[in-house]
Formats: structure tokens, sequence, C-alpha cells
């Protein structure tokens, strides 16, 4: 791991100083809403047109680098962040913060792929899966260190902003200067989402579930905080606790999930989430409540993702991995283009546990579906699948390089026994 830090810490350097910004970006934006009388409801707009944009910046930015190529690509990307987050504190305005979330969530999905491509061309075969590995933990650092950033300046005055887009800028210089050629995209076997959800409905359904879960953590958060009434520093501890125990819960549930039904790893996962945030429910301001059920809802939901992916693979041949990745990314994004608005509704309506209630909801579908499923087929045997790699939603490449890494393992143990079921994966149906 320390070697691949070595080889590749400028790009590392660079995308964690992406995520300081991104990760600001939402909560400064929460808690500034807050300050500004803007209800959640129309916060939960605000928050989900970065998903909106996100969704948009997935399908149009392969066209875009066919017709320009990755660095012009990136850097027009980048400048249009930088401006966005300026124009926030100029018009301080719902209308206008949901236009330049719309910009933002376009831009850093294009950012990225163009990020991430690089990233993997400097991989090798070896350490491709430490690399995988390494860009996770600089992802969820950089959100934990961008709630740090928080609480050093007034939310309310245009030093943030500033500060926000400062990041951003710098970010893109060691990411530049240190990448090579990218890679080349590799044709595989393509795949419809009909096709996808045959082969794995409980992968589908969790990662269209699991999407409105990720958007109302990341876009939803602070705004929750604000509304009970939270020290600008207490939001940050708050919001930095759901990815701290990330980091921590990753790899000792992956673990479990590579010796197991990956689908009862998924359901238990799914149900200590679900008390969790329903003791966030009623934690009637107690802050100790609170922070635990941020804790045991970010450990239990952030590796779920990586899960969902693992368990799609079980049921699939090799050269359907890396499409069937690419289809859950799809999945997420469209779940987390609603979760927000359903947040900031919910919280309208039955007050500031609205945002504890509706994943709380969402976890408990999950966990019975889970269940459901595992009640339908029997599970694939732990000695026939491959290796849990940790994985995170915001990174469309990674998905793929993660499903190429499960390919290439699933390829070795068809030369070790008989695997040749996975080449019918309805028959093998979770």
């Amino acid at each position: 791991m320390i070697k691949v830090f070595a080889n590749s810490w400028a790009l590392f350097l660079g995308i964690g100083l992406l995520m300081i910004g991104n990760s600001l970006q939402g909560s400064l934006l929460g808690v500034r809403g807050k300050l500004e009388g803007f209800d959640p409801s129309m916060m939960g707009y605000v928050m989900s047109a970065y998903f909106v944009g996100f969704l948009g910046g997935s399908w149009m930015t392969p066209n875009l680098i066919r017709k320009v190529g990755y660095v012009r690509v990136f850097a027009a990307l980048g400048s249009l962040i930088s401006a966005a987050f300026i124009v926030y504190a100029v018009f301080v305005h719902p209308v206008a913060w949901m236009l330049m979330r719309l910009v933002v969530g376009f831009c850093f999905s294009g950012v990225y792929v163009v990020a991430e491509s690089w990233l993997n061309n400097n991989a090798t075969n070896d350490n491709r899966g430490q690399t995988l590995s390494a860009y996770m933990i600089v992802q969820l650092g950089g959100i934990v260190v961008g709630q740090a950033v928080l609480g050093i300046d007034d939310p309310g005055g245009y030093n943030l902003f500033i500060l926000m887009s400062v990041v951003v800028s710098v970010s893109f210089a060691p990411i530049l200067l240190s990448a090579s050629p990218a890679p080349v995209s590799e044709d595989t076997e393509r795949m419809t989402l009909g096709d996808l959800y045959r082969s794995s409905p409980l992968g589908c359904i969790g990662s269209f579930l699991l999407g409105g879960i990720f958007s109302a953590i990341f876009g939803m958060s602070a705004v929750y905080g604000g509304e009970i009434g939270l020290s600008v520093q207490q939001i940050a501890a708050f919001v930095s606790l759901m990815y701290v125990t990330a980091i921590l819960f990753q790899y000792p549930i992956g673990w479990i999930s590579d010796r197991m039904d990956r689908r009862r790893v998924i359901a238990v996962c799914m149900i200590v989430a679900t008390v969790g945030t329903a003791l966030g429910s009623f934690a009637d301001g107690n802050i100790y409540v609170i922070y635990g059920a941020a804790a045991i809802l970010g450990g239990m939901a952030n590796p779920l993702y990586s899960l969902l992916i693992a368990h799609t693979n079980d049921y699939l041949p090799p050269s359907k991995m890396a499409s069937a990745s690419s289809g859950l990314v799809f999945i997420n994004g469209v779940g987390a283009s609603f979760g927000p608005v359903l947040v900031g509704y919910l919280m309208g309506w039955i007050g500031p546990s609205g945002f504890f209630v509706f994943n709380c909801v969402l976890c408990a579908i999950i966990a019975a579906y889970a269940v459901w499923r595992m009640t339908q087929r029997a599970g694939v045997s732990p000695d026939d699948t491959g290796s849990y790699t940790p994985v995170m939603a915001r990174g469309p490449v990674m998905a793929e390089v993660a499903a190429e890494i499960y390919a290439q393992e699933a390829e070795e143990d068809v030369e070790d026994d008989d695997f040749g079921d996975r080449s019918t994966p309805n028959d093998y149906n979770d």
C-alpha cells in the first residue's frame, strides 16, 4: 500500500483535494441554507440537483472525451466547478444554488472519470487491488477533512466559498502534471438493465435504494444538523462520523462476506442500520444518540455498495462483470437523484427526524428484500466467489476496475475447477 501511495502520490493528492472541496460544498450549503431561512424541502431540491447533474455527466462525459480528449475535458470541467463555488456566495438564492449544483454534479462526474482513468493507468495488474483500496481511503479521508474545514470560519461569509474554489483549483495541478496518457477503453460484453435485473434482483433493487441513502447522507446531513440546532462544529463531527466508521467497517465486513452468503451479510448490515436510524429518529436532541446513529448508518451503509457489486458478480460470467458494474452505477445514480427531495419533504412534514426516518425505511426495505431473496434461490458457495473489493459509488471507472479484478479471479478459478455455470447467470439467480 505504501508503494502505491509513493508511486501515485501526486494523483492521490489531487483527488484528495477534490474530495475536500466537494465534501465542504454540501455541508456548507446545508448550514448556510439554514442561516438564510431556506426550508428543508427547498434544500432537498438544491441537494438533489447535484445527483441529477452527476447522472447526466456520466452519460455525456465519454462523448466529450472522445471529441476533445481527457486533458481539455478535465481542465474545462474543473474551471466550471471553481466558478460555480464562487457563484454560490454571490447569488444566495435556492434557484441559483440549484442550477450551480446541477453544473457542479455534471462536472464532478467528468472529473472523476478522467482522474480515475489516469489513476488506473498508473496501476499494474499486481497492485490494482491495492490502488483501489488506497483510492477509497483517499476519498473517505478527503470527505472527513472537508468537514473539519467547515468549522474554521463563519459559514455566513464568503471565505469558505473562496477557500472551496481555491482548493479545487489547486487540485488540478498535481493531477495534470503527473498524469500519463489515458488508457484505451476495452470492449466488454454489453448487458441491458433488464438482463442485469434478471441476473441479480437484489443487486439492482439494493443499488437503487442505496442511492437514496447515499444522497441523503451526502446531501442532507448538514441540513438535518442545522434544523435540530447543532453548532457548525457538531455538524462537522456528525457528518464525519458517517465516513470514519465507513473506513473502520469496510474491510471487516468485506472479509466476512467472502466467507458466507453475501445476502446474509447485506441483510445483517441493513438490520443493524435500521435499528441505529430508528434510535436516531427518537433522539430528541440527545447529541450522543445522534452521533451513535450517524456512526452506525455510515459504518453499515457505505460498505454495502461494494457488497452489492460483489454479490452481483457472483452470478455473472467474467465477460459481463464490467458492464454490470456500469449498470449498477447508473441505477445507484437514479436512486440518488430522488433521495434529498424526499428527505426534504419528509423533514418538512414530520420535522428533522424525517432524515433518520427516511434512511430507516430504506434500510429496512433492503434488509427485508435480501432475506426474501434468500428464500428464492440457494446462494453461491464462498469457494466459487471472488474476493470483496472496496469501491465507492462516486467512482464510475473504479467500479469497473473492481469488476475487472473480480473477473480476473473468476478466470483463474476456471483453470482450477469447473466454473462453467457462470455462463448462464439466469440459472443461478439470487
